[in-house]
């Protein structure tokens, strides 16, 4: 009976050690991040492709929501 209770202990020790391999699943990304994807929530202001719209649209949601300074005026 003691055996039984030890191995039952023994395997649940050991369960716990052990690790599931973690393997950050993402898709390989090789365009520029201003290319597009092909959701529809994009940002209405933005161009798919404009590198120059994509930079004003940043610099927009910098200063408007992303700036404390700004909202504290």
């Amino acid at each position: 009976m003691k055996t039984l209770l030890f191995a039952i202990a023994l395997v649940a020790v050991l369960g716990a050690c052990s690790e599931r391999p973690q393997a950050l699943q993402t898709s390989k990304q090789d365009t520029p991040a201003y290319s597009g994807t092909d959701k529809a929530f994009a940002s209405p202001g933005w161009k798919q492709g404009d590198k120059a719209s994509w930079e004003s649209q940043l610099k927009a949601r910098t200063q408007q929501g992303q700036n404390d300074y700004a909202r504290m005026n």
